[in-house]
């Protein structure tokens, strides 16, 4: 049987985090990024468990429930972490014969722009600890989970900006990326996005901080409506390959778009790459990132809502996160059932 890449909204175990501590980029701002991985954990486990991997488990563990944490859903194991994006050096899960396999897919910092040493044996480590049930499947190809989209049915979504970048997979050109997809994750055919980027975006244009296949042939994507933002000839551009793109009924997708979060900055005046796009779906919710911006986080809390009606809309306060270019579905990965011990 082909494999198979299931759909975010497809039933999990849980969902695998890393602790921000000491060593990693965040130690300047401690204070203010760990209430938001505290919130981010605190409304997973209303729903399904977590995995912390963190370098002192005891210390992880002691602020978890100094801020009021029931740690009975919550597994932290001691493991290295240089940064604590999770989507990106996290296992993927992969359906073969109605069972799951963990496809672990080397990381190398985002086109080796940071270290990883430590990041790109997470996987291996958590199988090691016996945190993880099924085959740990080492792959030779070079891809972080947050540049594929996938609707459980062998549509992939992705990005040629970060797919097709050379410091990735240099030796595979575009037909050869789509044969891997096709023999590891089990894709039937691959949409290619050529437009669209965030200033201050590290990955290479990641498709979860642009676009994401929801259920019932919906795209949700991130739009730009302000001319002059140096955003809207790209995003508009996306927004018209999104429109050429169908179902695999053959049927066009339903498009809704996501207002621009008003911009941020860091310290030094450079934009974040602050994106909607960049939520969560768990088992009876979906997690959204929101950044103090009232009118923005509202309309883009109910647009995706509608895209879910069966699930609970979460808002979370990801301001803090913009300050290592990433927001809350990029230090998430969920855990399909049957992946967890």
């Amino acid at each position: 049987m082909n494999p198979r890449l299931p759909a975010e909204w497809e039933i999990q175990d849980g969902v695998l985090m890393a602790w921000p501590h000491e060593g990693t980029d965040w130690a300047y701002m401690l204070d203010d990024v760990r209430p938001v991985f505290v919130e981010i954990i605190r409304n997973i486990i209303r729903f399904e468990r977590v995995i912390l991997t963190a370098p002192n488990a005891v210390s992880a563990a002691d602020f978890l429930v100094e801020s009021g944490l029931d740690l009975t859903k919550v597994k932290i194991c001691e493991i290295p972490n240089n940064d604590t994006w999770a989507r990106d050096f996290g296992p993927i899960t992969v359906i073969y014969n109605n069972k799951p396999v963990l496809m672990d897919f080397g990381f190398n910092g985002w086109g080796l722009k940071f270290p990883a040493n430590f990041d790109n044996l997470i996987s291996k480590r958590l199988k090691q600890l016996g945190a993880l049930l099924p085959n740990l499947n080492t792959i030779g190809l070079i891809m972080e989970g947050g540049s594929i989209e996938s609707d459980g049915l062998g549509t992939i979504l992705t990005t040629a900006e970060c797919l097709l970048s050379p410091n990735r997979n240099p030796q595979l050109d575009k037909s050869e990326i789509e044969q891997a997809l096709a023999s590891v994750v089990g894709a039937k055919r691959v949409l290619w996005l050529s437009n669209g980027f965030l200033a201050g975006d590290d990955t290479d244009s990641h498709v979860d901080t642009l676009a994401r296949i929801c259920p019932d042939n919906t795209i949700i994507y991130q739009a730009c409506e302000n001319p002059l933002d140096e955003h809207y000839e790209s995003l508009k551009l996306m927004e018209n390959e999104l429109k050429t793109f169908t179902a695999p009924d053959g049927s066009p997708y339903r498009l809704t778009s996501l207002p621009l979060p008003k911009p941020c900055f860091d310290e030094n005046a450079h934009r974040l790459p602050a994106t909607y796009a960049n939520f969560l779906i768990i088992n009876g919710a979906v997690l959204v990132p929101t950044y103090r911006d009232s009118e923005n986080d509202r309309t883009a809390l109910e647009r995706i809502a509608l895209a879910f009606p069966e699930r609970e809309t979460i808002g979370i306060d990801c301001l803090p996160l913009l300050e290592q270019h990433g927001s809350l579905h990029c230090v998430t990965m969920q855990l399909p059932q049957g992946v967890l011990a």
